[in-house]
């Protein structure tokens, strides 16, 4: 039931416009270009668009002209931005490339899919999340090879378009990822759980060590270095991601509390973090090793394809190449 990477319906794969060209906006940019697609990108900054020309890429600070092109090409557009800076970046689309497939990066999917339905938008909305990353921001801190072989959420909700989703499907895979099928909703539970708060227990982690002084931090060696690296991240874009998928974090928090309480007070009580640690290695090894199938029984388009797709999603099914469409 599936084609290899490259091959879809389309006899060619459609141009791409980047909305953003941070980390992960200028590697999708960089990516796609390496596939030998036509890109081109847009930032506010001027700094970053001139960055991201000296090396050679098609970009500016012009929206209303990136999305004419864009409209003008049937581009797939990639909302690259903040999301504090996604509803003034929608209201350009709207106005100028209203029938473009349209997808996103923004690491929360609730929030952007009902940004994108005040808009207007959601017909040719299809929301996404590569699970990538560095503690780096910026132009230089992009990669070409950044998503291969990360996974990358490509949403399937009861309306999406079954054409769109293949098309942003088909621009994850090229980009080298493997694609896996989620809601929004479950998706941001579960982002909130492994992304979101392991930066907050980073955060903590980092202040816990600093106030120790200086000794502690002379000290710290690899576990230290791990637990705290995305706390390097710049502190804007933690805020960003975190208080926008506000209500799954504070659930995930509440249970990282409640398990920390209890393991405080077996270690007073009986100088024991047994149970703890055990549940935390059963854990490490259940993620170390997860069978992640491939999902070749569904043809985009056909009945109830969006509801199969998340429940393969939701046990652990990936998409490594572009799936057959409907008949």
């Amino acid at each position: 039931m599936c084609q290899p990477i490259g091959v879809s319906a389309e006899s060619s794969a459609p141009p791409v416009c980047v909305l953003g060209l941070g980390l992960i906006g200028g590697s999708v940019l960089r990516a796609a270009s390496a596939t030998g697609r036509t890109a081109w990108g847009w930032n506010r900054s001027p700094e970053s668009a001139a960055q991201a020309r000296a090396d050679g890429f098609d970009a500016g600070t012009d929206l209303r002209a990136a999305l004419d092109r864009a409209r003008e090409s049937n581009a797939v557009v990639v909302v690259a931005v903040p999301e504090p800076a996604l509803d003034s970046v929608l209201t350009q689309i709207a106005e100028h490339a209203p029938d473009c497939t349209l997808t996103d990066v923004v690491s929360v999917k609730g929030a952007v899919l009902a940004a994108v339905r005040r808009h207007g938008l959601a017909g040719g909305f299809v929301g996404g999340h590569p699970m990538a990353g560095t503690a780096q921001s910026g132009w230089p801190a992009g990669d070409a090879d950044l998503f291969r072989g990360a996974v990358w959420v490509v949403a399937a909700e009861d309306d999406t378009d079954p054409d769109a989703w293949m098309r942003v499907a088909r621009l994850a895979l090229d980009c080298g990822s493997v694609v896996v099928p989620a809601g929004a909703d479950e998706h941001d539970s579960a982002v909130a759980r492994i992304s979101h708060l392991p930066h907050l227990l980073a955060e903590a982690l980092a202040v816990t060590a600093a106030a120790g002084g200086d000794l502690s931090l002379a000290l710290a060696a690899g576990s230290y270095r791990d637990g705290t690296r995305v706390a390097g991240t710049a502190p804007a874009l933690v805020r960003a991601m975190c208080e926008a998928n506000a209500q799954a974090l504070t659930v995930a928090l509440d249970e990282a509390l409640a398990l920390l309480t209890d393991a405080r007070r077996a270690l007073h009580d009986t100088g024991s973090t047994e149970i703890l640690v055990d549940a935390g290695h059963a854990a490490r090894t259940r993620y170390d090793t997860l069978d992640r199938w491939e999902i070749t029984d569904t043809a985009i388009g056909e009945s109830g394809w969006a509801s199969a797709l998340r429940d393969a999603g939701r046990r652990g099914g990936v998409i490594r190449a572009v799936p057959a469409a409907r008949p």
